[in-house]
């Protein structure tokens, strides 16, 4: 035992400890980086330049539409000067934008929030395709993520929709979140009065 404690402490000598980048993963609006919180206190606790970083940002995501929520991954390396990748949109994004819809369902898989087609999901995984972690990842495993995210928001999967009949439904879908909002803040109220 104790030759295999020596040995252990003479490789700890030996091996240097190995410096990761400090990442920070969060996710911005495109054109909109400002010094504010919560950007701001992330990067200055990491010692970074924030004026320089939001106008970097900013220059990079002008040909986003001004406030699509970018992810973003920054690496913050030893001398304060940084690595910025910034991904497509989040898939919960275009799906909400493909089918129409402001806001997933409260209760998944027992209400149907919107309605799209396979095409939709192809061209979806084809962005989200190009993002770093996605790159490797083949297309078909990439529709999967994207039909199990719209079932997780509501989103039904159809062959193809009738557009009358789809306008109709969003017509009456709205009269749904309307109604569930209305509960929503009543149960908020009660339970400030609660308080």
């Amino acid at each position: 035992m104790s030759k295999a404690g020596a040995k252990m402490r003479v490789m700890k000598k030996i091996v240097d400890k190995v410096k990761h980048g400090n990442l920070i993963r969060t996710n911005i609006p495109a054109g909109m980086a400002v010094a504010g919180p919560p950007l701001g206190p992330m990067l200055g606790q990491r010692g970074l330049n924030i004026a320089a970083f939001c106008k970097d940002f900013n220059a990079q995501t002008a040909h986003y539409i001004e406030g699509v929520p970018l992810p973003c991954r920054i690496t913050v390396k030893s001398d304060r000067s940084y690595e910025l990748v910034i991904h497509n949109p989040p898939t919960t994004y275009f799906l909400k934008q493909a089918a129409g819809i402001q806001r997933g369902a409260m209760s998944p898989g027992k209400e149907v929030t919107g309605k799209l087609t396979r095409k939709h999901v192809y061209e979806i995984a084809k962005i989200k395709q190009q993002d770093p972690p996605m790159q490797l990842t083949p297309l078909k495993e990439i529709c999967e993520l994207v039909i199990g995210t719209a079932h997780s928001c509501g989103i039904e999967i159809m062959d193809e929709i009738d557009p009358q009949e789809y306008g109709e439904f969003l017509g009456q879908r709205m009269l749904v979140v309307e109604e569930q909002l209305k509960e929503l803040k009543e149960k908020r109220e009660a339970k400030l009065l609660r308080k």
